[in-house]
């Protein structure tokens, strides 16, 4: 028991005691990240595919990224885990990427999205924790798989400039949806099958009830 408290105790270092407010901060986060003019735009412009046909090519959903219904189909601790390992073969993706730019100066935005991806997966972390389902892995991760963006000879080099055009258009894509499920939840971390308030709903026609005040005679209306 104590060696588990211990391992909690370090796991919980350095994350906020507050469910909104860290709730707040992943918000926060996916609203900055999911603006294409932060990654695809430049990098559309540096590799020559500003053109409404490559433009088009562009966005396409990479199957490296959970679709929207399945996301929406999990609870609150799987839709953690699963974007937190989402975020960490991302990760991966994006330092592939980096590798295969000439000079970092080509896309210096690159630094601080992976900058921000590590900080989105510290505080899925520290939420999944909150919420008494903790993560497998006590902190962010460099390994993992990742998408392939090594290119091979030269005659495929165009297409792997797509395939990274793919991706970070769906990384936008991607994180604008994390940031709207993230905006969908309550304040009531115990609610865990749902990414929206419960509200109860009538039959069509149906009137609400009043509470009777006792002592309280009915008034008799004029025929």
């Amino acid at each position: 028991m104590v060696l588990l408290l211990a391992s909690a105790a370090a796991a919980m270092r350095g994350c906020s005691r507050s469910y909104a407010q860290l709730l707040s901060q992943l918000q926060n986060q996916a609203n900055m990240e999911e603006n294409p003019n932060l990654l695809l735009e430049p990098y559309i412009h540096l590799q020559d595919l500003d053109t409404d046909i490559l433009r088009n090519s562009c966005m396409v959903y990479p199957s490296v990224f959970p679709s929207e219904d399945a996301l929406r189909a999990l609870s609150k601790p799987g839709f953690l885990r699963a974007v937190h390992a989402t975020l960490g073969r991302l990760w991966n993706s994006l330092t592939a990427l980096q590798k295969q730019l000439l000079q970092d100066q080509d896309l210096p935005r690159l630094t601080i999205t992976k900058h921000n991806i590590q900080g989105m997966r510290n505080n899925i972390h520290c939420l999944a924790w909150w919420l008494g389902s903790p993560l497998e892995t006590s902190e962010p991760t460099q390994g993992g798989s990742r998408v392939s963006l090594t290119p091979t000879p030269a005659l495929d080099v165009f297409w792997s400039k797509m395939k990274s055009c793919r991706l970070l258009w769906g990384y936008h894509h991607f994180i604008g949806l994390v940031g709207r499920v993230f905006r969908e939840w309550e304040d009531n971390p115990n609610r865990s099958r749902r990414h929206s308030p419960l509200r109860l709903v009538l039959p069509k026609g149906t009137r609400k009830i009043r509470p009777s005040r006792r002592g309280q005679r009915p008034v008799r209306r004029a025929q």
